[in-house]
């Protein structure tokens, strides 16, 4: 199969935040505050500054209020805790995210559990997970909730699809396993979630009609692993540093090049999930600002 197609997470997200951008603006005409996002970021992981200057410049061409609170890599897990405090408390914040990796002193749970369900955008904590899982209203961590919109909009079937995840992260693995499992809408596939564990992961794969790939590692799926027709969505990035100008180039956990002849469609790497990861952000915030999960 040669006529593959690429599917645009740049040109979706795009779609998201317009619309997103209307509706602030409807707000804003009609007298009332722009939403109001927070993030804050410990330390200087370079992955991590990059995506919340991201999260900031795109917050404000939607028109929300961005805010970012930049701590230094020695901030102790009890100065955390007591800003997680501030912010839950600060009626002007409409949802935060605590940056992740946080510092190894700090327990990562920890702080996750204490953000305010209600203000957490990142849907990490245990009561959104608990709702997610439940099949109730909540919010739904970025990436998962990306990659929903990312088939919803590409016109692409699920129901009673084969959906092989591979990768069990709480991040993405395993929500994206849970929602497209469930009775609704844009769902309805019959799900299996593998991981580096799992024995005849190849011919695992090779029954997927929706193969999602979370599993950390480059170029990890190759096309012997992909069934003809299927839809393939590549969840990973890498930095291979390279002899060229930049001195680097970025690969997805799929074989990109060799995969895609294979494939009906496919997410490239850049340009496909990781665009929608913010988009996904900024619309939770939005739900965040109209309370539509917790009065």
């Amino acid at each position: 199969m040669n006529n593959y197609e690429l599917i645009d997470g740049k040109a979706i997200a795009k779609e998201i935040k317009r619309e997103i951008a209307m509706q602030v603006a409807e707000l804003i005409d009609s007298g009332k505050r722009s939403p109001h996002l927070v993030a804050v970021i410990v330390g200087e992981d370079g992955a991590s500054l990059s995506y919340v200057a991201g999260k900031e410049k795109q917050s404000r061409e939607v028109g929300f209020i961005s805010s970012v609170y930049r701590l230094p890599e020695e901030t102790t897990e009890k100065e955390l805790l007591e800003m997680v405090s501030f912010l839950n408390n600060d009626i002007e914040v409409d949802g935060y995210i605590v940056q992740l990796p946080l510092p190894k002193h700090i327990n990562e749970q920890k702080i996750l559990n204490a953000i305010a369900p209600h203000k957490d955008i990142d849907g990490f904590h245990p009561m959104n997970i608990g709702r997610m899982t439940l099949g109730l209203p909540s919010y739904i961590p970025a990436t998962p909730l990306g990659i929903k919109l990312l088939l919803e909009r590409s016109g692409i079937e699920t129901q009673g699809k084969h959906c092989v995840v591979v990768g069990r992260s709480n991040i993405v693995g395993t929500p994206i396993a849970i929602l497209l499992s469930r009775n609704a809408k844009n769902a309805n596939c019959t799900v299996t979630l593998c991981h580096s564990k799992t024995e005849n992961l190849k011919d695992i794969c090779l029954t997927a009609d929706i193969l999602i790939v979370a599993i950390g590692r480059p170029a990890f799926i190759t096309a012997d692993m992909i069934k003809e027709g299927a839809v393939v969505v590549d969840v990973g990035i890498h930095r291979i540093e390279d002899g060229s100008e930049k001195g680097y180039h970025i690969v997805g956990d799929v074989d990109f090049e060799n995969v895609k002849h294979k494939c009906s469609k496919i997410t490239p790497v850049p340009g496909g999930v990781g665009a929608m990861t913010i988009a996904s952000l900024l619309h939770n915030t939005l739900m965040a600002y109209r309370k539509e999960i917790y009065e």
